[in-house]
């Protein structure tokens, strides 16, 4: 700093001493003297919504024009209009003159409001001309207003710690707050809780979809939920990934044995062309040779079935037939399904499938296996899907569907079950279907006592034809176990003879079944 002296000489000396002197004052006060400006908290400015700052800006100029007698960024030389000029106007009277020039123009405002505002900006500046509800410190979880935020974060962790236990109601959750707030912030904290309606509409506000006071199964389920990968896993041609996955149908079903029971369903899906490559229905439980077979299934032709369409044959699709049968004759008469080559499976943790004979047939055939994360669907999304799929548009037209829960139940599915589930149902062989013998599974079931069903004790609504089942499978009786048969347990038969597979539906929908 440069300093001059009433004698005319000149000293340099350092700013930060000079102004840590005790006599150190500014002298230029007065009429002449430019008003102090205040540096506006730009960064707060600028994080502002762009109406508030232009409402700012607006007031802005009329309280700079009031205190300088010039609006700001006017070219220089401008004369200020009478009525602000600060030589021949006092500040009250500007501050008047200002109210009634808005008050002409539509903007209604005391001469008390303006005062303030004026304050505020020589105070702060155009910080301080913000509206005020535009200043206030945005909520650091929304819909949680004025509460403390010891006490949000308390709330916040009595409802993550509902998850795995059985639901309970809010009066339970507010106890739970408290000793929270108590272990980490001390009894006194415990009176920063609201009453108990507003610590109630506080959890309305927190507990996403209410989620921890309904079903224990849904909150368990949103928990496993995954947050989204930066870069989600593609596959970019067919057999990249292949998912498998089991479940059981929601669909009642004779077995072999007689008893009624919803059979198992396993199924690979690719994840590319979302084709299901392979599925193996089985009665419950599901082993690791049945996982192994249904890998075996996916790398061999699909062949006809006896009563397919023609238009599901491969030589009527999109495939290239005659190209393919170049590499595999067993392709004539095959059915449209590609054959897929996994190079990995994604599985979950499911002893099925990561058994011994499981992992030692991918091995054998050089798949890799990707475990899924524990208890989180979410990995192998797509044949969950699939399944879902398989519910709503296959399952639920089925007699016997018994709903995806209790609660969606009928009252007696298993007296509506039709459909049979053949432990033989995949020994089928590739190849030529004419002439091929196949093992007919016998009734399963004593049929007929006195006219009705031994086991629903009805009287079937239909007149069999002879030898057919009219209650069950309709397969040609081929056991003992009914009157009218007779015959062996079991025989043997062409598949271009097999029974008609029509079955009665007791639920009025009808349908057909493979043999």
């Amino acid at each position: 700093m440069r300093l001059l002296s009433d004698e005319g000489d000149t000293r340099v000396m350092a700013a930060g001493y000079v102004m840590a002197a005790a006599d150190f004052e500014v002298l230029d006060r007065g009429p002449e003297a430019v008003p102090e400006r205040v540096l506006p908290p730009f960064a707060l400015v600028d994080a502002l919504p762009p109406a508030a700052v232009e409402q700012a800006r607006f007031w802005e100029q009329h309280v700079v024009e009031v205190l300088t007698g010039l609006p700001p960024d006017v070219p220089e030389g401008t004369s200020p209009r009478p009525e602000y000029d600060p030589a021949w106007r006092t500040l009250m009277e500007r501050e008047a003159a200002k109210v009634a020039e808005l008050a002409a123009g539509g903007q209604q405002i005391s001469k008390r409001t303006f005062l303030r505002m004026r304050q505020r900006y020589e105070a702060e500046g155009l910080w301080g001309l913000v509206d005020g509800r535009s200043r206030k410190p945005p909520v650091p979880v929304p819909g949680t207003g004025r509460t403390d935020e010891r006490v949000v974060e308390a709330v916040t962790e009595a409802l993550a710690g509902q998850t795995d236990l059985s639901t309970g109601d809010r009066k339970r959750l507010m106890l739970r707050a408290e000793q929270i707030l108590a272990a980490k912030h001390g009894e006194e904290a415990v009176k920063l809780l609201p009453t108990r309606a507003t610590f109630y509409r506080l959890v309305n506000s927190l507990a996403r979809n209410n989620a921890s006071f309904g079903s224990a199964t849904v909150r368990r389920q949103r928990a496993l939920r995954p947050v989204g990968p930066f870069t989600p896993s593609m596959a970019a041609r067919p057999g990249e990934i292949v998912q498998i996955d089991s479940t059981r149908l929601d669909v009642m079903a004779v077995l072999d044995d007689g008893v009624v029971a919803r059979p198992d369903l396993t199924i690979a899906v690719d994840v590319t062309t979302r084709t299901i490559c392979a599925a193996l229905l089985r009665p419950a439980g599901t082993k690791g040779v049945d996982a192994a077979v249904l890998l075996a299934r996916m790398l061999v032709p699909e062949p006809m079935r006896p009563g397919w369409s023609q238009t599901l044959a491969m030589s009527d699709s999109i495939l290239p037939h005659q190209r393919l049968m170049a590499v595999d004759a067993r392709l004539e008469k095959a059915a449209a399904k590609p054959v897929i080559v996994p190079d990995t499976i994604v599985i979950d943790h499911g002893k099925v499938f990561v058994s011994d004979t499981f992992s030692s047939a991918c091995s054998l055939l050089g798949i890799s296996l990707q475990l899924a994360r524990p208890r989180t669907p979410t990995d192998k999304a797509i044949v969950e899907r699939t399944f879902a799929s398989i519910n709503s548009l296959f399952c639920q037209y089925v007699a016997g569907y018994t709903g995806f829960d209790v609660t969606r139940r009928g009252s007696d599915p298993a007296s509506e079950a039709v459909w049979t589930s053949l432990s033989s149902r995949t020994s089928w062989t590739s190849g030529s279907s004419a002439g091929s013998s196949v093992r007919t599974r016998a009734c399963a079931i004593p049929i007929w006592r006195g006219g009705r069903c031994r086991r629903t004790s009805r009287t079937p609504s239909l007149s069999p034809a002879p030898g057919i089942c009219p209650l069950l499978c309709r397969q040609r009786i081929t056991s003992n176990c009914c009157p009218r048969s007779g015959g062996p347990s079991t025989t043997t038969a062409s598949r271009s003879t097999t029974a008609p597979t029509t079955a009665p539906s007791s639920t009025g929908y009808g349908g057909s079944r493979p043999g």
